[in-house]
């Protein structure tokens, strides 16, 4: 698995020259997201998508 500083590097090597600060904070955030996601999936802790259709439903209904 990827190092943070590995993932950095290459998302630094990776956008234009002209890009922002902004730029690259939106692309540590983003990455950061899928970062835990993955983790949240290793460690079990996610919904199958029939837990995830009946947490909505309750939510979608009118």
């Amino acid at each position: 698995m990827a190092t943070v500083m590995h993932d950095v590097k290459e998302l630094v090597n990776h956008l234009p020259d002209d890009a922002s600060i902004e730029d690259v904070q939106y692309h540590l955030y983003v990455l950061e997201k899928i970062r835990k996601g993955r983790d949240d999936i290793s460690n079990g802790r996610h919904f199958t998508t029939e837990q995830a259709r009946e947490h909505l439903s309750r939510w979608l209904k009118p």
